[in-house]
């Protein structure tokens, strides 16, 4: 299931704890295609994760407006599944309960539930059905909240850098474990990340966001034909043209295989 996303001179402002009037967002335009995969980069602070919350109805702008296939966004829905960082499973649930979490919650459990066998084999994690996530790894972890939002079949899908705490391995192959289910099902993805070499390995499109109040600033389409190689010239050359936008690069860098 795909689905466009249009972003319209979004601003949004807050107040800290402090009182403070902080501008997170300002003027934000953006158009993601059905079926896209975008990822989303820049420094800490920019308004990422406020981007993010946006496009899933979790907060409002000031001004400005967010639409899904033409409608607009007035609050959380499950047509766009949101994975957090840390997961965020309940920890008195069973791998199996927690996936089915969201079935439950929308009273479609029963004309749904054969879904959930094949969810919990699409992400890796038969045999791990009645575990629960004390006994699992972060990894794993990350799978069950992947699966828990794709099974209501959301017409996009929301990615809060759920890769950042895991190492490199597990990340990697947790990365290669979406795109799997990205070709799959061609939900439009929208994924939050500080990992460069993330972007460039997931991504269609790359958004860059200036720091603080967080605009667009550059959009990079990645032309590299998939699967695609962290270790080759194209992918390592493209590496370095964002570094070289983020002025961190002072020179060619040396391969570095931040996955």
């Amino acid at each position: 299931m795909k689905s466009s996303i249009s972003i319209s001179n979004v601003n949004r402002i807050y107040k800290d704890s402090d009182g403070n009037r902080v501008e997170a967002l300002k003027d934000v335009n953006l158009e993601i295609k059905p079926g896209e995969f975008i990822s989303i980069i820049g420094p800490s602070g920019c308004g990422k994760t406020t981007l993010l919350r946006l496009i899933a109805g979790l907060d409002k702008p000031q001004t400005g407006q967010l639409f899904i296939d033409g409608a607009e966004i007035t609050g959380a829905d499950p047509s766009r599944g949101y994975v957090f960082q840390q997961g965020s499973l309940f920890p008195w649930l069973s791998v199996r309960n927690n996936i089915a979490y969201g079935l439950r919650a929308r009273n479609v459990y029963k004309s749904k539930k054969e879904n959930i066998e094949n969810y919990i084999e699409l992400v890796g994690l038969k045999g791990f059905e009645k575990s629960y996530p004390h006994q699992i790894s972060g990894g794993m972890a990350q799978r069950v909240a992947i699966a828990r939002a794709l099974i209501n079949e959301p017409k996009a899908l929301l990615l809060d850098e759920p890769m950042g705490a895991l190492d490199s391995f597990t990340r990697a192959d947790l990365q290669d474990k979406l795109l799997e289910l990205w070709k799959k099902d061609g939900t439009t993805m929208v994924l939050v990340t500080h990992d460069i070499d993330e972007a460039i390995y997931l991504s269609d499109r790359i958004v860059i966001m200036t720091p603080r109040p967080g605009k667009i600033s550059k959009i990079i389409d990645v032309n590299l034909s998939r699967p695609r190689q962290r270790g080759s010239a194209s992918f390592l050359d493209m590496r370095r043209q964002i570094l070289e936008f983020f002025e961190l690069a002072q020179a060619i860098p040396q391969p570095e295989y931040n996955i």
